[in-house]
């Protein structure tokens, strides 16, 4: 069995930061990409950003400049700063990781319980 627990959103006012938190837990034996996606209401779910394994990342245009992705691999952890936040910011924001449980198997893709971060004054 494998757990994302995100923690960190919260309610900002524009022009500040946030930092969110994802760890994984549970049967795993390794994680590819990890990253975040974001769910405003009556909207889709849209990609954020996404970092592999290696460090790469990719980031939505919308968020570029303002938002950072990091991982640390040693604690099954991923992080997203989020700096010069918008009211279009708000969202329900949403971990997600693809993990291999079996060496040598698909991986799978996992998900956090999502963390609302709201932006207003």
């Amino acid at each position: 069995q494998v757990q994302l627990v995100e923690s960190g959103g919260g309610l900002v006012q524009p022009g500040g930061s946030l930092r969110l938190s994802c760890t994984a837990s549970g049967s795993i034996f390794s994680i590819n990409s990890m990253g975040w996606y974001r769910q405003a209401p009556g909207k889709q779910r849209d990609v954020v950003v996404l970092i592999t394994k290696g460090g790469g990342t990719i980031h939505a245009n919308s968020v570029k400049g303002r938002f950072t992705i990091s991982r640390d691999n040693a604690k099954n952890t991923v992080y997203l700063q989020m700096n010069s936040l918008k009211p279009e910011d708000t969202a329900v924001y949403y971990c997600n990781a693809k993990i291999e449980v079996v060496p040598g198997l698909s991986e799978y893709d996992y998900w956090g319980q999502g963390t609302q971060v709201t932006v207003s004054s």
